[in-house]
């Protein structure tokens, strides 16, 4: 299949006005309802709703000091000292290149409790062996040693009743002062027009090593009393109706979502299709419709890698999609897998089990189709964000290079493996809370690998030809079509759905100025016969090029843009099928992170990854934005 339509390129000035890029410094005056920079026409603001803390038993097992209230400091600019207890650690000072626009500390629900009872001297747990063994400064230069004594303190942790006393009582009552914590370093960080904190933590189950992992976001102050935990709710099913009755539909105010993440590591259990064995197709619907509420949003990017496609799956057809060789956690490990062709397998997180179709956004968005066209609702209606994963407390350290304050230190675990993290985007009136919930909600989102990329995308059926070139682009398009997240419902009168896309590039800072794009694409999904499922990948501006990157020297060179629009319509339209669109940008080819620790380094000390090739160096950084779903009319 080959677009139709011509390539547009739109000017910088054009784009410039039809992206309406956020004014974060713009302040309401007080009693005023609304922010002074709002627009109807949106602004796009960045954030990191995935921050881990020294509340969260991982972080701080690998020796996190930092709290939510420095998160939320480092995220907004302020300068924080990263302390951390291993054995000669030195606190120092870092600040985050560019503030962030809103985030959320998410720390793990199910160890927040036994966190806090070995670090509160005279609580009942503190004087324990466990809590003893967990508080021992961890040296990490001997990795033998250094995994040994790490399992044991996870052991004591989350398995050993010294701590958390028998059915985890213990811990259970000690959730409520971190809990409060949590809260109040949310609220007093959030500021109405400049920065916006959400209350938020991490739902977090691991059966037999596969990521089933959720950060909750609450929309305001009213929140549950406390998290679940996926200790005593160990269904995700059964988090989605708990989320539903005792948040949403409780009568307080409450409102929330829950955000998967890591499905590259589900080993086909996050995106399931199995309803917790549920056969009745009435009552599969009723699950699929909760989902779809819950969960509006899926984080398909974050320090563990890509979620959003993967080449060679089993009965995606379409051709391989070269831009999918991006960023792949669990190829990383050197491992082989083999596809879930029986439904599920395990031990992702172990670097074992086979590899699914549903580990993937992009299959399980056509599965989503199939699935509303067999019990009339679709369980996987979701936008797409990146965020961090961060535990260190550092919100969105993301940048590739190793900037002054905040310098990125190889994991010893595994050096250089391990991407930077993503940014969640939304497009959004203004920077409040109830604004970016509603963004969320509506799925008007997208999803970045860490870059600062501001991407868009429109659908109608009478789109003008000559869109890119409008100064009135985005109210033209709002009023004549939907954003991305959006419904079309499908007309076969018409030729087809035509689609806008635009792209700004990341500027940068003047240090370090950002890389021009290359390209931008569309992707269309949808379900075919069977277990078949489709994707077809169409250039709708800009294209593939010359450009590249130095990695001895981290100078790029080669053409780009600092903004991409194009026009495109589907030349395969049938309006008896439904089908998702999404874009994908892609930046020139620019230096990862451990290319600028090779540049870094003395001679002498120059880690071996820097000539042997096992660890990428180069990285063409992108953004994805959510869908635009196409539904026959019946």
């Amino acid at each position: 299949m080959k677009p139709v339509d011509s390539l547009i390129q739109g000017s910088r000035a054009l784009l410039l006005a039809a992206l309406v890029c956020a004014d974060s410094g713009a302040q309401a005056a007080e009693g005023d309802a609304a922010c002074v920079d709002r627009s109807e026409e949106r602004h796009a603001y960045f954030g990191d709703l995935h921050i881990h803390t020294g509340l969260s038993a991982d972080a701080m097992l690998f020796g996190t000091v930092n709290r939510p209230a420095d998160a939320y400091r480092f995220a907004r600019g302020e300068e924080i000292l990263i302390r951390q207890t291993s054995p000669g650690a030195v606190p120092r000072p870092g600040r985050i290149s560019r503030p962030l626009d809103f985030a959320a500390v998410t720390d793990h629900a199910e160890n927040i409790g036994a966190v806090s009872l070995c670090l509160t001297p005279g609580s009942e747990a503190y004087d324990s062996a466990g809590c003893q063994l967990v508080r021992e400064p961890l040296a990490q230069d001997n990795m033998d040693t250094f995994a040994a004594k790490l399992g044991k303190k996870f052991q004591a942790m989350y398995v050993d009743e010294e701590i958390c006393g028998k059915d985890r009582a213990r811990c259970r009552a000690a959730v409520a002062a971190p809990w409060n914590e949590i809260q109040q370093s949310a609220h007093e960080a959030n500021a109405p027009c400049d920065f916006t904190a959400f209350v938020g933590y991490e739902y977090s189950p691991t059966p037999d090593g596969s990521k089933l992992h959720h950060n909750v976001v609450f929309r305001g102050a009213e929140v549950m009393d406390v998290p679940i935990s996926s200790s005593d709710v160990p269904s995700m099913i059964d988090l989605w109706r708990r989320l539903k009755a005792e948040c949403k539909d409780a009568g307080t105010g409450c409102d929330v979502i829950a955000i998967p993440h890591n499905s590259n590591l589900g080993n086909g259990q996050m995106f399931s299709l199995a309803y917790d064995g549920e056969k009745d197709p009435a009552r599969q619907k009723e699950i699929a419709l909760l989902r779809s509420e819950i969960e509006p949003v899926v984080e398909s990017f974050q320090e563990k890698g890509d979620s959003d496609c993967r080449n060679g799956l089993w009965n995606v057809l379409g051709g391989s999609d070269e831009l999918c060789n991006f960023e792949k956690y669990r190829d990383w490990r050197g491992a082989k897998f083999e596809d879930c062709r029986d439904g599920q397998g395990s031990g992702a997180l172990q670097g074992r089990g086979c590899v699914s179709r549903l580990d993937y956004t992009r299959y399980a968005l056509a599965a989503g189709l199939s699935e509303e066209r067999r019990i009339g609702a679709n369980p996987h209606k979701f936008g797409v964000i990146g965020s961090t994963d961060n535990h260190k407390g550092t919100t969105a350290d993301v940048d590739e290079w190793l900037h002054d304050g905040v310098k990125r230190e190889l994991s010893p675990m595994e050096p250089g493996r391990m991407s930077t993290g993503g940014i969640a985007g939304v497009w959004a009136e203004e920077n409040t809370r109830d604004s970016i919930f509603d963004a969320f909600q509506r799925r008007e989102v997208f999803s970045t690998s860490g870059t600062r990329i501001r991407v868009r995308m429109f659908g109608g059926w009478n789109l003008p030809a000559d869109l890119c070139g409008k100064p009135d682009l985005v109210q033209r398009a709002y009023a004549e079509g939907v954003p991305m997240g959006g419904d079309l419902v499908a007309r076969a009168s018409e030729p087809g759905p035509s689609f806008v896309v635009t792209a700004l590039a990341d500027a940068g800072t003047a240090a370090h100025p950002g890389t021009p794009l290359q390209r931008a694409q569309i992707i269309k999904v949808w379900a075919g016969e069977g277990d078949e499922l489709h994707q077809a990948v169409f250039d709708v501006a800009g294209g593939p090029s010359d450009a590249s990157v130095d990695v001895a020297t981290c100078e790029r060179s080669g053409a780009g843009a600092m903004s991409l629009c194009g026009m495109w319509r589907d030349p395969d339209y049938d309006p008896t099928i439904r089908a998702a669109y999404y874009a994908r940008v892609i930046e020139n080819p620019s230096c990862r992170y451990p290319a600028y620790a090779c540049l870094a380094a003395a001679d002498a000390a120059e880690p071996a990854f820097c000539e042997d090739g096992s660890v990428a160096l180069e990285v063409q950084d992108r953004a994805w934005g959510s869908p635009i779903w196409i539904t026959p009319r019946d």
